[in-house]
């Protein structure tokens, strides 16, 4: 029997769906605060005046949660001569052809991306969030910058994680749930994170 590997322990996990959650709640209010043809997402997120409030609390505790998931795997997430590599053969992983992608570290240079985006999406979305949440202590061109680039940052975002989904459960079978479970097969790391099994087992 193949013997499991962890892949994320559980404050990992814990942290990781709890930015999800966040995220999921400040992105369907966003929505539908952002144009009217979304409106039909309001009832779902508490509607009206809730929807209002809550909206950016959601987002401000999303970025305390993803700050504390950024601390602990910013270490992890830097590009690499292979990475850069992946990313050049990243059509082919994502049509399930592996033939001359590099081996990946813990995370491949996919996920370092999404963690980027993500990081600085959030960044952007704090910022002019705050900007947008005290309109009237905000200087008149703070406010119209943020008005463009809050839903730019948010659009970004949002791109990024449907293709984290679709990767997570369409393309990378066993990636959701090492999520929801924290641990893989040691055939599923040898064949997805070559290079973080190797590490593993030369400890």
């Amino acid at each position: 029997m193949d013997k499991r590997v962890e892949r994320f322990s559980a404050p990992e996990r814990l942290t990781h769906w709890l930015v999800a959650l966040c995220y999921l709640y400040a992105a369907l209010s966003g929505l539908a605060l952002w144009s009217r043809a979304m409106w039909w997402l309001a009832p779902v997120t508490g509607g009206g005046e809730n929807l209002r409030a809550w909206h950016p609390v959601a987002g401000a505790v999303f970025a305390v949660v993803l700050a504390v998931q950024f601390r602990r795997w910013a270490a992890q997430m830097k590009i690499d001569a292979d990475d850069r590599r992946w990313l050049a053969a990243s059509p082919r992983y994502a049509m399930h052809d592996e033939t001359g992608v590099p081996e990946s570290g813990r995370f491949n240079a996919g996920q370092k991306m999404l963690f980027w985006l993500q990081s600085s999406s959030a960044v952007v979305l704090f910022a002019t969030g705050i900007v947008l949440w005290f309109p009237e202590s905000m200087p008149r061109a703070a406010r119209l910058a943020s008005i463009l680039l809050h839903p730019l940052a948010a659009v970004a975002s949002m791109g990024g994680i449907i293709v984290h989904i679709y990767m997570t459960t369409i393309v990378v079978q066993g990636a959701l749930h090492a999520m929801t479970r924290g641990y893989v097969s040691q055939a599923w790391a040898r064949s997805h994170h070559a290079k973080w099994y190797r590490q593993l087992s030369d400890r």
